[in-house]
């Protein structure tokens, strides 16, 4: 598979693509203002343990106490082949393990997100080009991805003769193929780094940083970038020559695939292409080249994929239709997930699929597109509604995190209310205010569109208000009043409150900017000022002009106007 790696250098943000056959498989950014806390080894200080949760919350010195698990404050045991699995023993209490005030060295695995504050373990791993050491476990362990059992037995010997004694391995899949003398290299590294972040811890009082990963760059370099890789370009010259000095120390070989690429005419992710991409990926829905398309819902923790047939109508029979489209969507679903980092349990909704061979043929297109995932993932099968059951590892904010916030107005409902909803809701809240005042008249300030239905064609529905309330009501629209707010511009007397809600009075000579003709009559044009609408005589052509005009009549709602 031919594999490339962008890289996009900006003065307060850094953008790593990776695309697989020129197809955007994983995006990564990194800010100056939001540095990543995944992998930092901080010494910490016991805040509270709460034996009811089997957890302590820690005090690392981010913004939020961190959240320490009993499983993850004990000592690990042997697990997997990927990482070494931790389970509390029979028993174990975190009472029994930590106490407050108490210090000890402890890692993030997992980002601050939302409210929940970072997950960390006293597990520590540090990882290297080839290998990860596991200083606080005795364990070795083969990476998944390396199939060949005569490399792995061989590869295993190699981490059992080099490994220091008391601690761990994993080998990482770019070890294939390697020798002794470069994972040993690797060893020697990790050992002496871990030796200086416990002569920290020493000397250091907690809550206190002892230890941050690489930069972004540096990070896909020592993980991403390997044989398999046919370029690495990078637009900055500065980042180039780093690159190339990090290469130097764990893969001369490589330093030929780092390209420079220097263009003022476009940016090297216009380029490729990853512009469009990145937009795509923010979007609900996705298109498959069939024509059929997938939505994706996202929550907190559960996120939502629908198959459709869409456009796509097949050209020999329904199952065939079903199977192709349902093909095509297990293996966009897997490029999905990794390149929107989509974490914790996500539940697809395939087309119904009546044939049995159909569905396990699905499942097993979409187990094999998974296998390219460097997150960990888990397929656990179809239910009896037919949906496939997944687990994917959250460790760090999805795509959309990073790049977009909650929206302020509906606050991640992604709708709002309608006009009519909100005309009745400010009615309702108009009568209560005048229920409980003394005041002769109110004015309220709405979206345009919800103005309209309050005073109604020809004023019929605020007259009816009036009536209701036995007070003056008075109607401002703005187009900057967001279609669910009401603000009360004016309570008072009717004299005190008229003032403020007409902006102008007969025969006054004020400059308008026409904005659009009468809807009914087209020979004249519409000014507003302030939200007040002004009729302008025989200005229905001169829309986008400022013009000069007098008052001629003011009503509560609008006036009507001449050019001079």
């Amino acid at each position: 598979m031919r594999k490339e790696i962008v890289v996009n250098v900006d003065h307060d943000e850094t953008r790593v693509a990776v695309l697989e056959e020129g197809v955007l498989v994983e995006l990564y950014i990194e800010r100056t203002s939001n540095q990543r806390v995944v992998g930092a080894i901080y010494k910490g200080r016991v805040d509270n343990v709460l034996p009811g949760m089997e957890a302590a919350f820690v005090d690392v010195g981010l913004d939020r106490n961190a959240f320490l698990y009993v499983a993850d404050a004990i000592p690990a045991r042997e697990g997997d082949e990927d990482e070494a699995e931790v389970e509390a023993p029979r028993g174990a209490s975190i009472k029994d393990l930590l106490k407050v005030g108490q210090e000890l060295v402890l890692q993030v695995t997992k980002e601050p997100i939302g409210t929940k504050g970072a997950r960390v373990s006293s597990h520590i791993t540090l990882p290297g080009r080839y290998l990860v050491l596991m200083p606080t476990v005795d364990y070795i362990g083969i990476s998944r991805r390396i199939g060949d059992e005569g490399e792995r037995s061989r590869l295993r010997a190699l981490a059992e003769k080099i490994k220091p004694a008391g601690m761990g391995l994993i080998v990482r899949t770019v070890a294939e193929g390697h020798e002794e003398q470069d994972l040993a290299a690797d060893v020697k590294f990790l050992v002496r780094l871990w030796n200086k972040i416990l002569s920290r811890a020493r000397t250091t009082n907690a809550p206190a940083l002892l230890h941050r990963d690489l930069g972004l760059v540096f990070r896909v370099v020592r993980d991403v970038l390997g044989p398999d890789t046919e370029r690495l370009v990078v637009d900055s010259r500065h980042e180039q020559e780093r690159i190339l000095d990090l290469l130097d120390d764990i893969s001369p070989d490589l330093k030929d695939r780092v390209t420079l690429f220097d263009s003022h005419d476009r940016s090297v992710f216009e380029l490729y292409g990853i512009e469009t991409e990145i937009e795509k990926a923010l979007r609900k829905r996705v298109w498959l080249r069939s024509g059929g398309y997938l939505v994706i819902d996202q929550a907190e923790a559960l996120t939502v994929i629908d198959v459709n047939t869409g456009k796509y109508v097949g050209s020999t029979n329904l199952a065939d239709t079903v199977l192709r489209t349902n093909l095509e969507a297990a293996r966009e679903i897997a490029r999905q997930l990794r390149l929107r980092d989509i974490g914790g349990i996500i539940i697809v909704d395939f087309i119904d699929m009546e044939v049995a061979d159909h569905r396990q043929k699905v499942l097993a297109a979409l187990n094999e597109a998974l296998k390219d995932d460097r997150t960990k993932t888990n397929v656990l099968g179809i239910t009896q509604l037919g949906l496939v059951e997944m687990t994917r590892k959250k460790v760090t904010y999805g795509l959309d995190d990073v790049l977009q916030k909650l929206c302020p107005y509906c606050e991640g409902k992604g709708k709002i209310l309608s006009e009519e909803t909100m005309a009745a809701k400010v009615r309702r809240e108009i009568r209560e205010i005048l229920r409980h005042t003394d005041n002769e008249a109110i004015l309220v300030e709405v979206h345009p569109s919800v103005a309209a239905l309050l005073i109604g064609a020809g004023g019929v529905n605020l007259k009816e208000l009036e009536k209701n309330t036995g007070k003056s009501v008075y109607v401002k629209g703005s187009a900057e009043c967001h279609p669910e707010e009401m603000k009360i511009r004016g309570l008072g007397t009717r004299e005190e409150v008229e003032t403020k809600a007409l902006p102008v009075r007969q025969g006054q000579t004020v400059e308008v900017k026409i904005e659009e003709p009468h809807v009914s009559n087209l020979w004249d044009g519409i000014a507003r000022m302030d939200g007040y609408v002004i009729d302008v005589e025989g200005a229905g052509k001169r829309v986008g002009e400022k013009v000069k005009v007098e008052i001629t009549k003011v009503y509560r709602t609008y006036a009507k106007a001449r050019v001079v």
